[in-house]
């Protein structure tokens, strides 16, 4: 709750001849049923596309599907150029050319790709460490496995992911980080090199799983993380979970599939605290939403029963940007693509006199499938006829807290400030990135008194 910054009893005669006097007028709305002062606001369908959510390209300027937010991976030796040295320039590159398209990124770095030159740092290679050639899913030796429990690479790891927390945990231009690092593509296996009968296991220790988790966790409190596979040893940690199969190997049946391995985990309600999201199978992409479907072999195929099971909030789905769905395709892939993430909504708000002060409460549904991922500051402004905002309020309101399914309500109490005169008060949830798109509520009432915020209705000052 946002209170005034005058508090002392001796200043409260002061205050009530300075601030101006706030009447809440009538709202076209009917005033909702038994509750006195509660007016509805109408609803309207949500945008096709809203801040950190919906379908997401690889990194590029794409107009044939709408979209917030931009995917890229990094090798490790593209910034680590030495044992404590840091060239950020291609993070910085890849962050700039995205915030400047008005999207946020979502990104994870990589040692070891396969049919990509290495990501191992050169210093790491210098001082013996151990690599394995091999030739699966096309690498045909470009790439190698690591030795991903060698010393001197697990300190290099610790110091890579303290650098990378340092410089860019909150930094508006990042929507997710992925854990990466281990594994091929920085996925976090390295089937069919896994132990199997008859093969090696090339991946991490356990232990060195568990110091990896633990480095992100220390390294990042603002920014949402993800690791791929859900675990009892990251349970306990502050991050989510990308499902990078979705809609293959997603729904719980062989014991591995991805909501089999969170029901394992004991995880299946993370969603509440911790973003989920992934890729669209690749295989899946440019058939999965033909009216008729028509994707041929194994896989669950189901892509919505996956949403409603793991919450997902954004999937990459290139396709949908190059080359592109067309048709009844577009169509369903667009309805795919909205059933993603949040869909919030003001049913109704109430404003209130006060003794130099404006009381306001808003109620917010979600009709998505998972809360917003971020507690941008949520704002309230005054609006005058002249079309400009008089005032802004920023309240303690958290958007992270409005469940699918459990409407909340949420007060304030505003101090004042305003010339005699009527405004329009306005709501919106203020995206850090100072181009960033715009979250959008899904109400009749959204842009329709200024770009980017939602109308409540009118006040006057007196």
């Amino acid at each position: 709750m946002v209170h005034s910054p005058i508090r002392r009893p001796a200043r409260m005669a002061l205050v009530a001849l300075l601030a101006a006097a706030v009447t809440a007028l009538p709202a076209p709305s009917s005033a909702t049923a038994g509750q006195p002062g509660w007016r509805n606001l109408a609803a309207a369908p949500a945008p096709d596309a809203n801040p950190l959510e919906g379908f997401i390209p690889y990194a590029g300027a794409y107009t044939t599907f709408p979209h917030s937010m931009e995917w890229f991976y990094l090798p490790v030796n593209a910034v680590m150029t030495g044992p404590h040295r840091f060239d950020w320039r291609a993070l910085e590159e890849q962050l700039d050319a995205i915030a400047a398209r008005g999207h946020q990124a979502a990104f994870r770095f990589y040692l070891d790709y396969p049919g990509k030159p290495s990501g191992v740092p050169q210093f790491l290679l210098d001082q013996g460490l151990l690599t394995r050639p091999y030739d699966d899913f096309g690498n045909n030796g470009q790439s190698v496995s690591p030795d991903y429990d060698d010393p001197n690479l697990t300190a290099a790891l610790d110091r890579f992911i303290a650098a990378l927390g340092r410089r860019y945990d909150g930094d508006p231009r990042i929507g997710f980080v992925q854990l990466g690092l281990l594994g091929f593509w920085g996925e976090w296996h390295t089937w069919p090199h896994n132990g199997d009968p008859g093969t090696e296991n090339w991946f991490a220790s356990p232990a060195e799983q568990l110091r990896v988790l633990d480095a992100y966790d220390r390294a990042f409190d603002r920014t949402r993380l993800m690791v791929r596979y859900p675990g009892a040893d990251n349970k306990a940690h502050d991050l989510g979970y990308h499902d990078d199969s979705f809609a293959y190997s997603t729904l719980p049946g062989p014991g591995w599939h991805f909501m089999d391995l969170m029901r394992q985990a004991g995880t299946t309600d993370k969603w509440r605290t911790n973003t989920v999201a992934g890729e669209l199978r690749p295989e899946l992409q440019g058939c999965l939403f033909n009216v008729p479907m028509d994707c041929p072999g194994d896989g669950d195929k189901d892509f919505d029963t996956s949403v409603a099971q793991t919450h997902a909030t954004w999937l990459l789905n290139h396709y949908a940007f190059s080359p592109g769905y067309t048709g009844a395709a577009y169509d369903q892939a667009l309805k795919g693509a909205r059933s993603l993430g949040y869909e919030l909504r003001v049913t109704a708000v109430r404003t209130e006199r006060r003794r130099g002060s404006l009381g306001v409460a808003v109620r917010i549904s979600n009709d998505g499938v998972a809360p917003f991922s971020y507690d941008w500051p949520v704002q309230l402004a005054a609006v005058g006829r002249d079309g400009r905002i008089a005032r802004t309020w920023t309240t303690s309101w958290k958007l992270t807290g409005v469940m699918p399914g459990e409407p909340a309500e949420l007060t304030a109490t505003l101090p004042l400030g305003l010339r005699k005169g009527e405004y329009t008060l306005v709501l919106r949830a203020a995206n850090p990135l100072p181009n960033g798109m715009p979250l959008r509520f899904a109400n009749a009432g959204q842009d329709t008194t200024v770009p980017g915020w939602l109308t409540l209705g009118r006040i006057r000052a007196s």
